[in-house]
């Protein structure tokens, strides 16, 4: 894989494999529509690429939790719906609705800004009313949710607010048979005849995510938000991997080694020595580190490939680098590509750095950092 001249590595992005995973999403969630959550610059993978592959797959909406990003999506020329929901007191809901974009109150100070913002611009605004029904994040609470939902009649009375949406989001949908998932959506049923019997006109209920899209239809009812599995990642590792929902990951990590050189046995490793050669060896230096997201704990645990050969990190990954024991006989050279992970199931792949450093393959491709170049494949970049 060709990689920037000079560039220690490289996130190569296919961006044929978000367009194809965004169908297979569209096809499974049969009538409801589809919002690409392109949240976290596209999940590490780039906001406006990311966006604008999902929309080729069939997305109709695009989903991002901070208004800046979703402000930045419609400046940039993207139509349609585009929804953002995490807010703070001090937001300027202005910005969001002379740009017409959803957005979400989940607070009566977040529907008295929501307000302000209207009255500012003379806009009305289009409000997604989040229920919180069982996790205990963001949303409101039982009689909170209905003290909302009146509130909310009363704007939509003086023409500054229109209820578009009644939204949740699931605290097990990656365990479908949890007990918590039929309960939430019960409640979440419930906060929709409540806004509903109070007199909202809603265009959208939505629930599902990732986990839902895939393999519960029965909370999928008039609009999904995945958002891994645009990426080509499992939200279902247990159940099984991409492959298994027609799904291909994205994203490539990629670097070069900088440096390749024998060592006797009895050689320590980087930092603290973590590791030590158990014999003579040929160590390859891999100009990446923690920098760059490489997670530290992935020490001597990150899974890698260096000519097509599985190995792992050797010794404590550090800021800017880390080490691979490449074996006695390696005949590898300075130059030489090693993957960290990629669509290849035989190969390194997110979800096996997941496991290894105890966390989701969520993680490991958005904390990949901006030290390390986007390289684009396929789509319109």
């Amino acid at each position: 894989m060709n990689l920037p001249a000079g560039a220690p590595g490289a996130a190569v992005v296919d961006l044929g494999a978000i367009t194809a995973n965004v169908r297979v999403l569209h096809e499974r969630s049969a009538t409801a529509e589809l919002m690409a959550v392109v949240k976290a610059d596209g999940y590490g993978h780039g906001l406006f690429e990311a966006a604008r592959a999902a929309q080729a797959g069939g997305a109709t909406w695009l989903g991002a939790a901070q208004q800046a990003e979703a402000i930045a999506l419609r400046d940039a020329g993207f139509g349609g719906r585009i929804f953002t929901w995490l807010h703070v007191p001090g937001n300027d809901f202005g910005e969001a609705l002379t740009r017409d974009l959803d957005v979400a109150a989940s607070a009566p100070w977040a529907l008295d800004a929501i307000v302000e913002g209207a009255r500012a611009t003379g806009r009305t605004a289009r409000v997604h009313l989040k229920a919180d029904t069982g996790l205990g994040r963001n949303g409101a609470y039982g009689q909170d949710f209905l003290d909302l939902v009146a509130a909310a009649r009363l704007h939509e009375a003086e023409g500054t607010v229109r209820v578009v949406g009644v939204w949740s989001h699931f605290a097990y949908a990656d365990e479908p048979d949890h007990p918590t998932v039929r309960r939430q959506r019960e409640v979440f049923e419930e906060a929709v005849r409540a806004a509903e019997s109070a007199g909202c006109e809603l265009e959208v209920r939505h629930l599902a995510n990732s986990a839902a899209t895939l393999t519960n239809a029965s909370v999928h009812y008039d609009l999904v938000r995945p958002g891994i599995a645009v990426y080509g990642l499992t939200p279902v590792p247990q159940l099984g991997g991409p492959d298994a929902y027609g799904l291909t990951p994205a994203m490539t990590l990629t670097a070069r080694l900088s440096l390749v050189k024998r060592v006797p046995a009895g050689q320590g490793v980087s930092y603290g020595h973590a590791y030590i050669t158990p014999r003579e060896t040929v160590l390859g230096l891999v100009p990446l580190g923690y920098a760059d997201g490489i997670p530290r704990n992935a020490t001597n645990v990150g899974p890698v490939s260096v000519h097509g050969r599985p190995n792992v990190i050797a010794g404590r990954v550090c800021m800017d680098q880390f080490v691979v024991d490449l074996g006695p006989d390696s005949t590898a050279r300075e130059g030489d590509e090693v993957v960290l992970f990629g669509a290849d199931p035989e190969g390194p792949t997110a979800q096996g750095w997941a496991d290894a450093t105890g966390t989701i393959s969520y993680e490991i491709v958005t904390r990949v950092g901006p030290r390390v170049p986007r390289v684009y494949l396929g789509g319109e970049a």
